[in-house]
């Protein structure tokens, strides 16, 4: 269970700051715990989740360290890209839902990679594919602003100069 004033990743809303858990009851159901949850980035939403939600995905950000495993592991990761549009919609449209940051980043550097052949042959990317990748890298991007003390606009340049350093 998180407490009050932790940092979550709840779903497809991203990071979220724990500002309550409270007992409550809706629509004459009996009382449950709820957190309630203030989105950093968003300040006019409140969000009431049930302690107890099997169907969004909700967990702790990852760690200083982790953010920097993870850049460090990214040229390694391996490419997620499917040559079948529907089921490659689907399998990132998964990642997506489970905000996975390994993932999201294989994610991110798939669609990237096969931007720069499509546009090398002339052709567009699909539109749902650039609209994938740019919800991914919001996700990540907020994460790791939060994370590393920046904000989220800094995340790439941060990147771009953790991996020039090595």
């Amino acid at each position: 269970m998180f407490k009050i004033d932790d940092y979550i990743v709840y779903g497809m809303t991203g990071v979220c700051k724990v500002v309550d858990i409270a007992n409550e009851s809706f629509i004459g159901k009996e009382k449950r715990k709820y957190y309630i949850l203030s989105p950093v980035y968003n300040d006019t939403t409140v969000i009431k989740t049930p302690v107890e939600n099997n169907k969004i995905t909700i967990r702790k950000i990852i760690s200083e360290d982790e953010v920097k495993s993870l850049i460090n592991d990214s040229p390694n990761l391996n490419s997620l890209w499917i040559e079948d549009e529907k089921a490659r919609n689907n399998q990132f449209k998964a990642i997506l839902k489970r905000g996975k940051c390994d993932e999201l980043i294989s994610l991110i550097r798939s669609i990237y990679s096969n931007k720069g052949y499509t546009e090398s042959i002339g052709k567009k990317v699909h539109k749902v594919d650039s609209d994938i990748m740019k919800e991914a890298e919001r996700l990540i991007n907020e994460e790791f602003a939060v994370v590393l003390n920046i904000s989220p606009d800094e995340v790439r340049s941060y990147i771009e100069r953790a991996v020039d350093k090595q």
